[in-house]
């Protein structure tokens, strides 16, 4: 598919959104009925049977079975580098990219762990990257525009990169992929996250702002007032998040929101990553509520405002392991814990099939009266 056009890409999103409905409650309730039926007593495996009910609600189907998992990493550059708000310079972006491209960062390493295809995709890296054949490339433009002094990009632009996160996911669920993570590669990408989060929930800057890349603690000021310059140079409306993106996000930022209305619209489970995944996470489910249900979240960034939005989307992260990182290898991790819940209620034996005596509900009786 190409998106040429602003109608085009308006329409996409238009169209992705009204696909998006509730979880399949007759799978659910087929799956929360199977789980009593397993050979464990009744919920002992914890939230592993929660999460498991969720994926048979996202996929409609009782036993959901996810062969091919992708993890996409979105790239893109942010012009508010230039304020000196990261500890590295923007050159570090088009330099990973080729890392991942070659399979060589930890994503790639947490990828073949967990068997998930890496898709990485340019959608706005400051540099020419037509050298690298085994990426996508959908570059909108060569990285954002200092927000500082005005908006990051056009609303068209916004939308593009929206567009090019849908665009992945209708392509590779064409394909067969059935689970997804979102990733992200972009030097400056949590300041335009802290921005993002900031003008849609109205958080003080300062409480959702940490320090990225490891800048000195000293410098972090600088970045919130940077932050909050941006925000009062743009003025973003918080009831409208393409407005935000345009004028305060990123190109990656966006393509990862498109990512989880794409998903969600073909109902697909998306995991979210960390800090920057969250940014998009919280954009996405402003654009369309329902999606909420379709994004998992899998750990808990040292990022000072990833928890503030996993407590405003109310969601639990599956683990802390104090990972800042992003690339979506946080996301990727927990895709092995998914496909944990999936397996033992596909694949557990029941008390009949097993010839197990016992009637599982009056276990859950037993349980219930403390025995």
């Amino acid at each position: 598919m190409s998106i040429e056009t602003s109608t085009e890409t308006s329409d996409l999103l238009k169209q992705t959104i009204a696909r998006i409905g509730p979880l399949d409650e007759g799978a659910m309730r087929a799956a929360e009925e199977r789980q009593m039926q397993l050979t464990k007593p009744p919920k002992s495996l914890g939230r592993l049977e929660t999460l498991s009910v969720q994926l048979a609600g996202i996929i409609g189907d009782p036993t959901p079975v996810f062969a091919d998992k992708v993890v996409a990493v979105m790239a893109g550059d942010h012009g508010v580098t230039a304020e000196g708000v990261s500890a590295f310079p923007a050159e570090v972006t088009p330099a990973m990219v080729a890392n991942f491209a070659a399979g060589g960062a930890a994503i790639n390493v947490i990828g073949r762990h967990v068997d998930a295809r890496v898709v990485v995709t340019d959608v706005g890296v400051d540099a020419d990257l037509s050298g690298l054949q085994t990426i996508r490339h959908r570059k909108v433009r060569r990285g954002t525009a200092n927000m500082a002094q005005g908006p990051a990009m056009s609303r068209d632009e916004a939308l593009q990169a929206v567009a090019v996160g849908i665009e992945l996911v209708d392509e590779a669920v064409s394909e067969g992929a059935s689970m997804f993570a979102t990733g992200e590669m972009g030097i400056g990408n949590t300041t335009a996250s802290s921005a993002v989060i900031a003008a849609l929930t109205g958080c003080p800057v300062a409480d959702i702002t940490g320090r990225g890349t490891g800048i000195a603690r000293d410098l972090l000021p600088h970045k919130v007032a940077v932050i909050e310059t941006a925000l009062k140079v743009n003025r973003p409306d918080k009831d409208d998040p393409l407005d935000v993106l345009a004028k305060v996000g990123g190109l990656e930022i966006a393509a990862m929101a498109g990512v989880m209305l794409g998903c969600a619209s073909r109902r697909v489970p998306v995991v979210m990553d960390g800090f920057i995944s969250a940014a998009a996470a919280l954009t996405a489910v402003r654009l369309c509520p329902a999606a909420r249900d379709y994004i998992l979240p899998s750990h808990v960034s040292i990022e000072v405002g990833h928890q503030k939005v996993l407590d405003e989307l109310e969601l639990t992260p599956l683990f802390d392991l104090q990972m800042r990182l992003g690339e979506g290898t946080g996301a990727a991790l927990s895709m092995s814990i998914l496909d944990a819940a999936a397996k033992t209620l596909a694949e557990m034996a029941t008390f009949q099939s097993a010839g197990v005596a016992g009637d599982p509900n009056e276990a859950d009786a037993e349980l219930e009266r403390g025995g």
